[in-house]
């Protein structure tokens, strides 16, 4: 017997004791009271059963919507996964080419880095004949690659555009997992469909800890996930014959072909989401209250209990402990006078409490009032978000960064006030993946627009906020305002280019006095060959004249053809056009280069279509533009190690024109100066003029074609032209 059941019959018989004492009019009005306190006790524990069943059903409907979130969750965040994949170039070239198997070697290297960074179980992508062609387990015994799931609901829905959601056993592994689809699509045509598959492994053993049994069940019944293991694929009612010819169809739950009922007997009340499920649990009956909860988007049906146990014994508690305290009450009238003597002595010490109190409260002020005035103080915005993006503190600082008062901030959510609206997409990116990815030690630069319309650059550093359980209650930003500084290295920067344009006109200048130089000489033997001839007409020797007219003919020819090898170097579109082989034109770039790829050991490999026509063009100048991309793919590569030393030339018929595309395995182009490569005198190299691009460029739209730029996904630069057909 509990301890406070012991007091409460000590207390009881003391009262029965006392009451012995009274004459029978005070024993009759005893009697009553007593009668009175039973009645009063047997309605407190009905209410305190009615109330025990009202909290057990909150508390359900909070496991329950709790649980529903979490499911939701792992849908959601898997959900965009099929689509991400979807849109990787090898992908869609693999499900166009799935013969390649370059391309195929590819798309499962990618698609096991993408499934070991998004914590998937698997990542595959078929054919619209339902044949894997690539998938992250490629390399493992149980790979899916060329196994054929066109049986599965999955594929079929997303073979007609649909995204589509899946729980099964697997047909090659028989691990059960969460299937979501994706079609891949081209255009309007579908040509693929990615799917991921996510293990609810990590859900399972967590409901297997509960004490009270958790199942999910699908739109059949079924149950396919259970705290309890021997509930599993048993459903709620017998299956119809076509439940059972579809489940055996697509192989749902693998090889199994009858599914037992559940032992479970179900009494429901009217008005009440819950019911009472009366089940065998490891060999023995138990009662539960149990509460549904539906995933409409997933089809399936959430069931979590409760066992009955605590609500009898809250009824039972409630009548012992209302029975205590009748008899302290009782109790207390005896007592009464002792209560008079020491009520001085409380009230006494009540007033002292109260004095502590205040002097608390008064510490606890000045604490705050110190903290506000601290935190007020900082130059360093400060601004703290909880879990749903909400903002929930900003500090003056902030404030005055951003123009806005903290009321006008507190409890906005996404998009902020001072976003830029030139930059929302940025914004949202770098949220979300501050939500889910841990805070980035070293900050990222944001620009933000100011209330009176001027922007701000700054320097935001994130991290998690965590309470005393280690759980985590949102994020805290510290917020630097660094205008003055980006605005101070862009008048650096801008110093450097002009100092650097200085000094690649001086080395134009020096070209031109080169020039000048080289001109001289045929100019001045030219001179000398005319007074000799001459002189020597006046002395009529015509051997010796014509002599020195051929020695002014040479000169002459030569100061023409350097003449014409600077005009052709400055204005490429004065050259004369014919049919060109643009793989022989590749071909004699590379002869021309061999000597200085063999010193680099830098390996070239050629991907060519085959029967490519003839474009009309000028042979020397487009090995020019072929001989200039291929050195600067040289320079870029020359401090990887000789094995990773790699230059990709490949050519593709684009309608009426040739695509010729030169790229490198270096680190590529940065950002922000991939529209200024191109630019006259504009150069990343010390000794570099910045006149190679802008010459090939020239050319090329001589041409008729266009000369573009851009970084690969795997690392390096590449440079891609194309030329027009000449018929």
């Amino acid at each position: 017997m509990p301890a406070y059941s012991l007091v409460a019959v000590k207390s009881l018989s003391l009262s029965l004791s006392l009451l012995r004492r009274l004459s029978w009019q005070r024993w009759l009005r005893w009697s009553l009271l007593a009668l009175v306190t039973g009645v009063v006790i047997a309605l407190v524990g009905q209410w305190a059963e009615r109330r025990e069943l009202h909290n057990r059903i909150q508390a359900l409907q909070q496991a329950a919507q709790s649980t529903v979130l979490g499911l939701g969750g792992i849908a959601a965040k898997h959900g965009y996964l099929p689509y991400a994949a979807t849109r990787h170039p090898d992908v869609q070239a693999l499900l166009r080419h799935p013969a390649d198997p370059l391309l195929r070697d590819r798309v499962n290297r990618y698609l096991a880095d993408f499934q070991t960074r998004t914590d998937s179980a698997a990542l595959f992508v078929m054919s619209v004949d339902g044949l894997t062609l690539a998938a992250s387990n490629w390399n493992s015994a149980g790979s899916f690659v060329g196994q054929s799931y066109r049986q599965r609901p999955y594929f079929r829905q997303a073979l007609q555009g649909r995204h589509s959601y899946f729980y099964g056993v697997g047909l090659t592994t028989g691990t059960p997992g969460f299937f979501i689809s994706e079609p891949v699509r081209s255009g309007d045509e579908v040509i693929g469909v990615m799917v991921i598959k996510v293990s609810l492994d990590t859900l399972e053993h967590s409901w297997a800890d509960s004490s009270d049994p958790v199942v999910l069940q699908d739109s059949r019944g079924i149950v396919f996930l259970s705290s309890e293991p021997e509930w599993l694929y048993r459903s709620r009612a017998p299956l119809s014959a076509d439940d059972l010819a579809w489940l055996a169809k697509n192989w749902q739950y693998g090889e199994r072909t009858g599914y037992d009922v559940l032992p479970w007997r179900v009494l429901r009340t009217t008005g009440s989401p819950a019911y009472e499920l009366h089940a065998v649990v490891k060999g023995q009956l138990r009662s539960f209250l149990a509460l549904e909860s539906v995933l409409p988007e997933l089809g399936w049906t959430l069931v979590v209990t409760s066992d009955l146990k605590g609500v009898t014994q809250a009824r039972r508690e409630a009548l012992v402990l209302a029975a205590l305290l009748a008899a302290v009450l009782l109790l207390a009238g005896l007592y009464w006078q002792l209560h008079e003597r020491r009520y001085s002595e409380q009230r006494q010490a009540k007033l002292e409490l109260e004095r502590r109190v205040q002097e608390r409260t008064h510490d606890l002020e000045q604490a705050q009032a110190f903290r506000k005035a601290m935190e007020d103080a900082l130059l360093v915005g400060m601004r703290a978000r909880d879990p749903q993006g909400r903002i929930s503190y900003v500090n003056r600082a902030f404030c005055d960064m951003v123009g806005y008062r903290d009321d006008e901030l507190l409890g906005c959510a996404p998009p902020y006030p001072y976003w830029h609206p030139d930059e929302l997409d940025k914004y949202r990116r770098d949220r979300e993946g501050s939500m889910v990815a841990e805070a980035q030690p070293y900050g990222f630069e944001s620009r933000i627009r100011h209330r009176d319309g001027h922007d701000v650059i700054t320097r935001v550093y994130t991290a998690p906020l965590i309470d005393a359980q280690g759980q985590n209650q949102g994020w805290m930003s510290s917020v630097v305002d660094i205008t003055a500084q980006k605005q101070a290295e862009d008048r650096q920067h801008d110093q450097e280019l002009q100092l650097q344009r200085s000094a690649r006109l001086a080395s134009v200048g020096e070209m031109a006095s080169t020039l000048a130089h080289e001109l001289n000489q045929p100019l001045m033997a030219l001179s000398n060959f005319a007074l000799a001839a001459r002189n020597i007409a006046s002395q009529a020797q015509m051997e010796v004249l014509v002599s020195a007219l051929d020695d002014m003919v040479e000169q002459s020819q030569r100061a023409s053809e350097i003449v014409q090898r600077v005009r052709g170097f400055i204005n490429p579109s004065r050259g004369s056009y014919e049919a060109c082989d643009v793989h022989a034109v590749i071909a004699h770039s590379l002869v021309l280069l061999k000597s200085e790829l063999e010193r680099q050991a830098v390996t070239v490999t050629r991907r060519l279509a085959e029967h490519m026509p003839s474009v009309r063009g000028n042979r020397v100048l487009l090995e020019q533009v072929l001989i200039n991309l291929l050195q600067n793919a040289l320079q870029a590569m020359q401090d990887l190690p000789a094995a990773e030393r790699v230059i990709d030339i490949e050519t593709m018929l684009l309608g009426r024109t040739v695509q010729i595309r030169v790229g490198d395995a270096g680190p590529g182009v940065p950002e922000a100066l991939l529209a200024q490569v191109f630019t006259p005198f504009f150069s990343t190299k010390p000794e570099g003029l910045g006149l190679g691009l802008n010459i090939c460029r020239t050319i090329v739209e001589a041409h008729g074609g266009h000369l573009t730029v851009a970084n690969r996904l795997g690392g390096g630069a590449v440079f891609a032209f194309t030329l027009a057909l000449s018929v």
